[in-house]
């Protein structure tokens, strides 16, 4: 693998919150070999000239759904198993020109994909991948219609859905064993819906989910394989059971309250709030095809997402990035930004994309910073997003290098 450095960083790091001028930085065999305020000499290395731009980690997103090719998942499931996996193709390539080195899916991808990545086989995120979401029936990850039947969660018994980026269990044995298949298959975390949700058909954003003994039952096997569970969570209420019961990080969280976020920090958990796909769901679902029911719930939890972060804050709840877009809307990713930025500092919006990312995945010193050790993962980015993080929004046009593991994945800088 080909050596690089980068000479003259203006370089950022989120741990001290603060620019460090004049840096250069080595790679070498993927990983940060050096970083120094003084000039390194390399006589194998390639040599890249970044002055008057800013050297950052690379990005984490800590939800997004890979395979979700469309906004109506309950029609996608019965979508050619290649063909959603060809349509997630442009959707991974996108986040990663955006800045976003790592992703954390929230349901839907499994461990082929992630080996794809890492074979070089697709271009993408790295990817920690949750296999298929846990739900109960009639819960958030049933995309099954009001019927007078109850059908099976896929087309047949003997086939697996691509496009299904959720699976039904209940009962404590049914969501032990969903788990340990889950795991088996390739799982680095598991994924469970604590409460109702918008885009699911049948389920008002109120109703709670697994019950407590399902939910212990649900930890208790990720634990045992060294995992840890993530839930969709909207209320309260919804939010306390899961935490109470050893959930580590609650996804969405847009109804929380003081008490809820409290218990939320002594228990040591995570907020991953999502407050861009609201935004596009709301001004696109219906007209990509999101089911009318699903449209109407939209604004029961829209309003509240700016208010949930300084609850969070408030109570010492570290956030996460999350987008949770699907189809069409996954373009609005770096949107996020502009969403937080109207409640939070450019720092702690920074450190969530980073250092939180890297805690919540088990990889501090790993992920999020740029340190000897470390993976290479870094942007070069045209601005300084301590100042403003405008140079982080759209497409990736104002980030002219993006480099993931010590390969270089965009590139944009004069010769």
């Amino acid at each position: 693998m080909e050596s690089i450095l980068f000479s003259h960083c203006a370089l950022l790091d989120p741990v001290a919150g603060e620019l460090r001028e004049d840096h250069a930085v080595l790679v070498e065999n993927g990983r940060i070999k050096e970083v120094s305020d003084r000039p390194i000499r390399s006589t194998s290395a390639r040599e890249i000239d970044v002055r008057g731009k800013t050297l950052m980690p690379g990005m984490i997103d800590l939800h997004v759904h890979v395979h979700a090719t469309q906004l109506n998942l309950a029609a996608q499931v019965n979508l050619p198993n290649v063909l959603v996996t060809l349509k997630s193709l442009p959707l991974l390539q996108g986040m990663l020109r955006r800045g976003f080195t790592t992703v954390r899916d929230a349901g839907g991808a499994g461990f082929a994909l992630k080996q794809a990545l890492e074979q070089g086989l697709a271009d993408g995120p790295r990817l920690f991948v949750s296999g298929r979401a846990i739900s109960q029936t009639g819960g958030h990850g049933d995309m099954r219609g009001r019927s007078d039947y109850i059908g099976t969660d896929s087309p047949c018994a003997c086939c697996a859905r691509v496009g299904a980026i959720s699976r039904v269990a209940d009962g404590v044995d049914a969501v032990r064993r969903a788990v340990r298949e889950e795991l088996q298959m390739g799982a680095d975390q598991i994924k469970i819906m604590a409460s109702g949700g918008v885009a699911s058909p049948t389920d008002p954003v109120g109703a709670w989910g697994y019950s407590e003994d399902e939910i212990k039952a649900i930890v208790h096997e990720a634990r045992a394989r060294g995992t840890y569970v993530l839930a969709h969570a909207y209320t309260a209420e919804a939010i306390t059971r899961a935490v109470r019961c050893g959930v580590r990080t609650i996804e969405h969280g847009n109804l929380v309250d003081e008490a809820a976020a409290r218990v939320m920090a002594e228990h040591g958990a995570f907020a991953v709030p999502t407050l861009v796909t609201y935004d596009a769901l709301a001004s696109e679902g219906e007209a990509l095809g999101l089911p009318a029911d699903s449209v109407a719930k939209i604004e029961s939890v829209r309003q509240a997402g700016l208010r949930s972060l300084e609850i969070f804050r408030a109570a010492g709840v570290p956030m996460g990035f999350g987008s949770d877009l699907l189809g069409e809307s996954q373009r609005l990713q770096s949107d996020e930004f502009r969403l937080r930025s109207e409640v939070l500092s450019p720092l702690e919006i920074l450190r969530s994309a980073t250092l939180v990312g890297a805690q919540v995945l088990g990889q501090v010193g790993q992920l999020g910073q740029i340190t000897a050790g470390a993976h290479a993962d870094m942007l070069v980015v045209d601005g300084n997003p301590l100042a403003s993080l405008d140079c982080l929004l759209g497409q990736g046009e104002r980030i002219p290098v993006v480099m993931k593991g010590g390969r270089i994945h965009a590139f944009d800088l004069p010769a």
